[in-house]
């Protein structure tokens, strides 16, 4: 797409051809190396002290000097996950029972004909070594086959698509080949937290651009579609450094499916000035309202998008880690050649599984079947929130719903960890419901920049995929909620 990045990942393209098991292990090694050496410097000096005053004092400088990491991955407070991964070790160590309804992961297996292809597929040969670093081709002509008619056009499996180690290092795969330090990159809060960081491994910068809550949320139910992006404000984002454009339908943590007519304004933009778009679809198969998919707006959209997509969110194995891209040719040949170099390819058993996945769901009713539950467990679900006369964003698609609980009263001088009471109130309604009720949600300003958190401070994120016994769990310890209303 830019010569730049284009002129960088060919050599990267030309190579991963030839790319074996030689050159892996050389990377491995010498990571592998680096961190041992870095690990161990404090133990060198302790029993290997220096013989010369010299070495002595460029020691003694190392050690005063310390060990820093890069900022990339350090940061200046506590993230969403350690905060309620810490309240629910607590409120488990006073011996309260916590129903973890937070991270999005399925409280159930696979179907039964994915999990046996998944054990028929680790004893054959073949499906224990290395894949192709694009992926195994069974998978990609069943994808072929899968997306081509919501595609209105044949997927090559050769050159259009490739999988990756899960749609996260596809995303960073997308990013690295396309985006060089100082480009901008366009993102709409509240946002999935590993786009930022996935961005700005790229050396890229992310310009924010809100979504905006439905007015009246603070107090009655609205639907999904009613949180809004300013079409004024997105144009207004765009710079001559912006290069590319993450847009997530269905949405998480809304639940939003963002209509035709608004991926028609957001495409437009897009063409007029050559910025790539990043089209998040990992929900692709849980919509609950009618979903379009902006690849197939027209030809020039389709040129410069890449759709994501996830076998963990289409199958309930998010530790499976099978994910993919699609894309016109120039734009995947030069994500495939980013994702070689980052993990040169991906597990091979549970690829081979999720083709067989593809290739039995349509004749087995699959996909309408997984819709059907978990939209029914979704209206279950709410059922608790009705009950209480606490007002929720409605789902359009995914397995998300986000609560407002304005109406939740914090009992005066209730006591919160420092780095919890200097967070927005969201991450105080989260601890409160771990330790009190048993409860654990996300709390949604973690997506969101300093500057427009306050438009989520008074709402947590419930995951619904899970065992409908546990959902019913979650609603009576949620019904106490009557008593700090």
């Amino acid at each position: 797409m830019r010569p730049a990045a284009a002129a960088l990942l060919t050599p990267l393209l030309r190579r991963s051809v030839y790319s074996g098991r030689n050159s892996t292990n050389i990377v491995t090694t010498t990571t592998t190396t680096t961190t041992t050496l870095r690990a161990s410097t404090a133990s060198i000096t302790q029993f290997n002290p220096p013989h010369s005053s010299a070495q002595q004092k460029r020691a003694m400088a190392s050690t005063s000097r310390g060990i820093k990491p890069a900022r990339r991955v350090t940061g200046q407070r506590k993230d969403v996950w350690s905060t309620v991964n810490e309240a629910a070790a607590e409120a488990a160590a006073e011996g309260k029972d916590v129903i973890n309804l937070g991270q999005g992961f399925f409280g159930y297996n696979p179907p039964a004909f994915v999990l046996d292809a998944a054990k028929q597929a680790l004893d054959r040969v073949e499906c224990n070594q290395y894949s192709p670093t694009q992926g195994r081709l069974r998978l990609r002509q069943a994808l072929s086959k899968a997306y081509s008619p919501y595609f209105n056009r044949t997927l090559d499996p050769a050159s259009e698509i490739v999988i990756t180690s899960g749609a996260n290092e596809g995303m960073l795969s997308a990013f690295m080949a396309f985006i060089e330090p100082g480009d901008e990159v366009i993102v709409m809060e509240p946002f999935f937290d590993q786009y930022i960081s996935n961005i700005e491994m790229a050396g890229g910068v992310v310009k924010y651009v809100p979504l905006h809550p439905p007015a009246k949320g603070d107090t009655q139910t609205c639907p999904a579609s009613d949180w809004k992006l300013s079409l004024d404000e997105f144009k207004a984002a765009v710079t001559d450094k912006t290069r590319m454009v993450v847009i997530n339908t269905p949405h998480n943590p809304i639940g939003k499916v963002f209509s035709k007519s608004e991926l028609e304004g957001i495409a437009q933009v897009c063409v007029d000035n050559n910025i790539l778009i990043l089209s998040d679809e990992v929900y692709d198969r849980l919509f609950y309202t009618p979903f379009t998919r902006i690849a197939t707006l027209s030809e020039a959209v389709n040129n410069i998008t890449i759709t994501v997509g996830s076998a963990g969110k289409n199958f309930y194995c998010t530790g499976w880690r099978v994910g993919w891209l699609i894309g016109k040719p120039e734009l995947i040949k030069y994500c495939g050649a980013a994702h070689t170099r980052i993990c040169f390819s991906s597990v091979s058993p549970l690829q081979e599984a999720a083709a067989i996945g593809f290739e039995e769901a349509d004749e087995r009713g699959f996909w309408d079947q997984s819709k059907a539950e978990m939209r029914a467990k979704m209206d279950k679900f709410n059922e608790v929130w009705d009950e209480l006369g606490l007002p929720y964003t409605d789902p359009e698609g995914g397995y998300f719903v986000l609560v407002n609980l304005s109406k939740v009263k914090l009992p005066e001088g209730y006591h919160f960890p420092a780095h919890v009471a200097e967070r927005a109130r969201d991450f105080q309604l989260a601890w409160f419901l771990i330790k009190e009720l048993g409860v654990a949600a996300i709390p949604p300003t973690e997506f969101y920049t300093a500057k427009n958190e306050k438009e989520a401070e008074n709402y947590l994120r419930f995951a619904v995929c899970k065992d409908d016994q546990v959902l019913e769990a979650a609603k009576e310890k949620l019904r106490r909620l009557r008593e700090f209303m």
